[in-house]
């Protein structure tokens, strides 16, 4: 998840630093890569589950919180587009 690209990257960036980011980017890739399944996209469940962990790892660098239901939703929706290739 590139800061500039979720809209809200500015400030986090200057909270944790590029370096943070880039570890939080890799944590958050293996993270949704891990639990991505068949379809996905259509299960609740599953979804809850990505938020469940994308929030945690936020949480485990300091993200700021009134940006992390944006940040949430931007890894998923970035994560819809590699589906495909992810789901097992």
């Amino acid at each position: 998840m590139s800061p500039d690209e979720s809209g809200h990257g500015g400030s986090a960036v200057k909270v944790l630093g590029d370096d943070t980011l880039k570890i939080i980017a890799h944590e958050l890739v293996e993270s949704v890569r891990n639990n991505a399944t068949i379809d996905w996209t259509l299960k609740e469940s599953v979804q809850a589950k990505m938020r469940v962990a994308v929030k945690r790892i936020l949480r485990k660098y300091g993200y700021p919180p009134d940006m992390q239901a944006k940040a949430t939703e931007t890894v998923l929706e970035q994560a819809e587009l590699y589906a495909d290739k992810w789901a097992i």
